[in-house]
Parts: C-alpha cells; structure tokens; sequence
C-alpha cells in the first residue's frame, strides 16, 4: 500500500514496541492449526478455536505449561515447544498474513525515523521467519523474544528488554498489543499502550482500561492515521 502522500508526523523522541502475533499479522490461524496437531499427538483431540483464544498473548512455552496440566501430558517441556514450534513455522512460511493498516502504520513510522522493535512471545526464529517472509523485517529488523527474558508477559521484562535494545527510556516507549497480558505488561514496564483486542470477547478485560488509546474494534477500527496522530499529539519532547 503506498504512502506517498501521507502528512509529515512530528513523534520526539518516541520508540514504539510492537507485539508480533495478532497485532502486525494474523498469526493465530496458524498457531491454532499447529496446536490441534500437536496435541492430537497427545491424545488430545477435543482441542477448540475457542480454547486457543484463551491461549492469546502468553509464551508458547508458558502455554505448553498449562496444556501438561490441563491434559495431563506427560512429555518434557523442550520436546513439545520443538515440535510446535517446528509446526508453526512451516506454517508461517507457507502463509502469514500482515495486517494492511499495521504495514501502513510500520511504513510511516520509519518514514519518520522512529525506533521500532517487536517483542514477542513466540521464539526467536518464528519472529525471524514472519519478519523475512512478510517483508517487514527490511523496516523492522529488531526483535525480542520471551524466550530470552525471565519471565513472559503479563511480566514486564520482554518489553523491558526492547526499551534497553532501542536504548529508549520506558516512558518514551509506547506499546501496540492485541491481548490482554501484554497490556497488562506494558503498564507493568511503565509504557503508554495503543491497544486492540484480538479476541473480540475480551475487549472488555480490565488489562485493556490501562491503555493511553483503545481501539476496542480491533483491527476493523484500527488506522495508521489515527495512531499516527495520537502519537504525534502525545509525544515526549526529550
């Protein structure tokens, strides 16, 4: 989508935190199709869409956590992430999906020189592998995983994490997210929030009344326009 004549954005010195799956692409689909194969090795078999959603915005790993405790399975952390892991990329490199206000919005943001990072829960090579196949890795090429902090998110450490590598204060930082956890941990690291649900059920979650701006629609009401111009009327002089 070309952005030519877009309006010239003022943004300080504001560096910008973007949570990966659900907010610039729609991976979900994706992790969900990994998932039910994954656990129909288990022998689970009545796994639903409606159960992935409650999965949105943690760790693959903290979500492998709860799956041995819900069912019972009986197999070593490490050999089930390799194996969802191994599922969902071959599926994120066949088809992911960007978000097409998001891509705009990544485009006017570098347009601008604004410091960007994602910080994600899924592991370093799944956000390698969307940034390459997507083609938003040529304006976004920085990246944190939770699998290299202590803690996932509703823990603020990933985002943290991003701040120190953009070498931004937490202040200046400003976080877009689509699950509730990771507003959670937005707050919790001291960063303004751009927020839009995901999962349409949870807009209402107590995470999201912490947000600087809501888009409570989603990505159906999100605009590059919109954000552009509340971070530029909400933008830290130094």
């Amino acid at each position: 989508m070309s952005d030519a004549n877009h309006p010239s954005y003022h943004f300080g010195d504001t560096a910008v935190v973007f949570d990966l799956d659900g907010t610039l692409v729609d991976s979900e689909p994706n992790y969900f199709k990994a998932s039910l194969a994954t656990l129909a090795r288990q022998g689970v078999k009545d796994f639903t869409w409606a159960d992935h959603e409650t999965y949105v915005g943690i760790s693959t790993l903290e979500t492998i956590g709860i799956w041995k405790r819900r069912y019972g399975i009986d197999v070593p952390d490490g050999e089930l992430l390799e194996e969802m892991n191994a599922r969902y990329l071959e599926l994120a490199r066949a088809d992911t999906h960007v978000f097409p206000q998001m891509r705009l919005f990544v485009e006017r943001l570098h347009a601008a020189g604004v410091p960007m990072i994602v910080a994600s829960g899924s592991s370093p090579e799944a956000i390698d592998a969307i940034l390459t196949g997507t083609g938003l890795g040529a304006q976004l090429p920085l990246y944190v995983s939770a699998d290299e902090v202590e803690h996932g998110k509703p823990a603020p450490d990933v985002f943290l994490e991003a701040a120190h590598r953009l070498g931004s204060r937490a202040s200046h930082c400003v976080v877009l997210e689509d699950a509730a956890p990771g507003a959670a941990a937005a707050h919790a690291a001291g960063m303004r929030c751009i927020a839009l649900p995901y999962v349409a059920a949870q807009a209402d979650d107590p995470a999201f009344t912490t947000a600087d701006l809501l888009f409570k629609g989603g990505q159906e009401e999100f605009t590059a326009r919109a954000a552009c111009e509340w971070l530029e009327r909400s933008a830290p002089s130094s």
